[in-house]
């Protein structure tokens, strides 16, 4: 074998060694050095680094936010008004983190695993918290509150423990209560939807309720339109009588003062007062030009045109 050859064969091996032991971390990641099963470090910080090779392997876990929808589920929630029990299928979504990839690791392995065990803690503690509420608590500003009791409650289940208060648990429930090496950040709900085969009855439940309360409030309406059109048909009426009232005074005061009036010029000169009154006489009694009138000259009506 030549020199030539072997030192190629050198070289591929020492580039299989470096290939094999080298490894990258890039900054949306974290890493466990494995070593037959048994993890040796975590790497959290992006770059380059290096393992035993041939011997250790590398596990990626991202370390963004992660994010997974849970099942579809019908879940039983409480109609306070009615005392009874109703059936909602709801959709729901989970963010978390993964905080703890040792933790995480040894639970679950990934995040297959993780979801489906996840899952269920999520549905068990929705349905234990939505059985309090009722379908309209759902869908009104109560629902932001129902969400954080589900996700505190998820939280005590599968988030990762202080080595502190890990040292406290019984060792009999430590297995149950390390948590999974993530932090919950979120559970919301999609959609909240009745189920088909009691939509239909409850919109009718609902639509007759609303009938009923529009019903209610058309005739405290009526009630309370009728009391307005009374008190101001009474108060129309007071203010007539009033104005009439007050238009005879001022007519009779009026009157009064025209009369004194007109009895006070005529007493000035009495028989320019009755020159006067026989002229309007006579301009009534002979307005139209057809008019006959047979009078003794001696009738006083006849006095001043003698």
């Amino acid at each position: 074998m030549s020199k030539l050859t072997l030192a190629a064969i050198v070289l591929a091996v020492v580039l299989i060694v470096v290939y094999q032991s080298a490894f990258i971390v890039n900054q949306v990641q974290q890493a466990l050095v494995v070593r037959f099963g048994e993890i040796q470090r975590v790497v959290d910080e992006p770059g380059l680094n290096f393992k035993v090779p041939f011997v250790d392997t590398v596990v990626y876990f991202d370390n963004r936010l992660l994010e997974f929808n849970a099942p579809q589920q019908e879940f039983i929630t409480k109609d306070r008004k009615a005392d009874v029990e109703e059936r909602v299928v709801i959709d729901a979504f989970v963010r978390y983190k993964i905080v703890n990839p040792v933790k995480f690791y040894q639970a679950v392995r990934n995040e297959a695993n993780l979801e489906a065990r996840l899952s269920s803690i999520v549905i068990a503690n929705m349905r234990k918290i939505i059985a309090s509420n009722s379908l309209s608590d759902l869908l009104s500003e109560k629902r932001t509150d129902i969400m954080n009791q589900i996700e505190r409650a998820v939280n005590k289940q599968a988030t990762s423990e202080t080595a502190e208060q890990f040292a406290q648990v019984e060792e009999g429930s430590r297995r149950q209560r390390q948590g999974f090496g993530i932090e919950v950040v979120d559970v919301r709900i999609m959609r909240a939807d009745l189920p088909d085969d009691i939509s239909q009855a409850t919109f009718e439940r609902m639509r007759k309720d609303f009938t009923k309360e529009a019903q209610k409030f058309r005739a405290e309406g009526e009630e309370k339109a009728k009391e307005i059109r009374a008190i101001a048909e009474r108060e129309q009426t007071e203010i007539i009588a009033e104005a009439q009232k007050n238009s005879e005074i001022i007519r009779g005061q009026g009157d009064a003062v025209a009369t004194k009036t007109y009895a006070d010029a005529f007493n000035q000169d009495r028989e320019f007062f009755n020159f006067y009154r026989s002229m309007q006489a006579y301009r009534k009694a002979l307005k139209k030009d057809d008019t006959t009138m047979i009078l003794s000259p001696e009738s006083e009506f006849l006095q001043e045109l003698n």
